[in-house]
């Protein structure tokens, strides 16, 4: 079992900047793929960002390409999303999750285990 707790949300201007963190316990995840969703108030959860356990490799989304920035600290067992530049349209509420890997790491039912979500907010 893997226990995912997020932090570092928050209320933010447009073209402010902030860090998400994702830590997990129960197994050590550098095996792992992490990744990151969103979901905005009224619309379906949709992918943000992707950290393969594998190869190290970084998936974006379109969106966020150029401002959101995902790394791992295995040694903390905790992933971060740092965000930049950000827009109203970011708003939402931020997952991180965790597979075992052998899945599509855009999809997210290529995951096992989700945190709680953490609250972002960007006003104009």
């Amino acid at each position: 079992q893997v226990q995912l707790v997020e932090s570092g949300g928050g209320l933010v201007q447009a073209g402010g900047s902030l860090r998400l963190s994702c830590a997990a316990s129960g197994r050590p995840f550098s095996s792992y793929d992490m990744g990151w969703f969103r979901q905005a108030p009224g619309k379906e959860r949709e992918f943000v960002g992707a950290f393969s356990g594998r190869d190290g490799s970084t998936y974006s989304a379109d969106s966020v390409k150029g401002r959101f920035t995902i790394s791992a600290d295995n040694a903390k067992n905790t992933v971060y999303l740092q965000m930049n530049t950000l827009k109203p349209e970011d708003t939402g509420v931020y997952y991180c999750a965790v597979g075992s890997g052998g899945r599509s790491l855009l999809r997210d039912d290529g995951y096992d285990y989700w945190g709680q979500g953490t609250q972002v907010t960007v006003s104009s």
